[in-house]
């Protein structure tokens, strides 16, 4: 199955922009940088993953991303930066920039109105709680649910179960391929 794209969904750099089948970005999201979202993946309404096409976003497969994420690939730097567009032409300016590319593992999931820093590697079956807070590069480990403000681990995600399913979805996807 093609992914599904909302027309209503903004991309403004079209050609920058891969999406794996069955996969599906929701009404009313924007994305401003370099994105590949894998296989199962659901980025729900009102999704922004932003940060300029000299940055990379990766989603891996079997993963969510809740309404009203946040994922910053660049931000300014509030304390010693002038805080604006600068034009092109106008040259490198701000000294600061917080950048780094966002990398979300397969299997992870990140919860209603989170934001996530640029520089994070968020690795395998790591789940997010809504409305945390994830400065950039912070050390993330595997298999854990975190939330907050400011982020901390909570506990251990099932890690049998979740693949358990996921096995399930791949030997589901697996099938369609031979048959269509």
């Amino acid at each position: 199955m093609k992914p599904i794209i909302s027309p209503q969904t903004r991309l403004r750099h079209p050609s920058l922009v891969e999406v794996g089948p069955y996969s599906i970005i929701d009404d009313f999201c924007y994305l401003s940088t370099r994105v590949r979202i894998g296989r199962f993946c659901h980025v729900a309404s009102g999704c922004s993953i932003a940060g300029g096409k000299d940055r990379l976003f990766v989603f891996g497969d079997f993963g969510s991303l809740s309404s009203g994420v946040k994922i910053w690939c660049t931000s300014d730097d509030f304390v010693n930066d002038l805080v604006t567009i600068v034009p092109p032409e106008a040259g490198d300016i701000k000294e600061h920039l917080i950048s780094g590319d966002v990398l979300i593992g397969p299997c992870a999931a990140i919860g209603s109105n989170t934001v996530v820093m640029p520089d994070n590697h968020i690795p395998e079956g790591t789940a997010i709680g809504a409305l945390s807070f994830v400065p950039a590069r912070y050390p993330f480990q595997p298999w854990t649910v975190y939330a907050g403000v400011p982020i901390r681990p909570i506990k251990q995600r099932n890690r049998a179960a979740v693949l358990a399913q996921r096995d399930k979805l791949e030997a589901f996807y697996q099938s369609q391929r031979k048959d269509g």
